[in-house]
């Protein structure tokens, strides 16, 4: 497909290590001129699903700074350039939860909010568990739970968990029959 969009100008407004904040400006799809901001992400988003051999899996509780709320959802981190998804997903499990994995299935890829961002997410499920120390980073103050996948996904399907990436990866866990 063509893209029906021009752009005139950009311009950065915002940058810093994490993300960088344009205003562009554009001739939209019917021929007239505007603006258009995007959010670049600098890192990719990567989620773990860990499973236990009975069924289990972990949340990570955590005070969400952007929604001045806690939420729960899965162990997830940013894959910065550089680094490998799979490898992030063996970071952010291990800092996140303690734990570490035998096998690695990746089973998600999707875009997290594509109307304003390009930044891209991606899923693993960890199984062949192994407990260790968590190691948080300062900006960090997690707890950890273990539960059955099947209230997981009650928690997801009552509207208590409402992360992205969380809601999407519980699915596609159930709708795979992986747990």
């Amino acid at each position: 497909m063509t893209n029906p969009w021009k752009t005139l100008s950009r311009e950065v407004k915002y940058d810093n290590p994490w993300i960088r904040v344009e205003e562009h400006q554009v001739i939209n799809p019917a021929g007239g001129e505007g603006i258009y901001g995007t959010v670049s992400f600098k890192n990719r988003a990567v989620a773990i699903v860990a499973l236990f051999e009975n069924g289990d899996t972990l949340l990570v509780g955590q005070h969400r700074y952007p929604l001045q709320e806690y939420h729960w959802e899965l162990p997830m981190g940013g894959a910065p350039e550089g680094e490998s998804i799979l490898a992030c997903a063996e970071r952010e499990l291990q800092e996140e939860t303690g734990f570490s994995a035998e096998r690695w299935q990746q089973i998600l890829t999707m875009h997290l909010s594509n109307s304003i961002t390009q930044e891209q997410g991606f899923t693993f499920i960890a199984e062949g568990l192994k407990a260790g120390e968590m190691e948080l980073e300062d900006t960090e103050d997690i707890v950890c739970q273990r539960l059955p996948f099947e209230a997981v996904f009650d928690r997801v399907m009552s509207g208590e968990i409402t992360d992205a990436m969380t809601v999407a990866s519980v699915m596609k866990v159930r709708l795979l029959g992986l747990a």
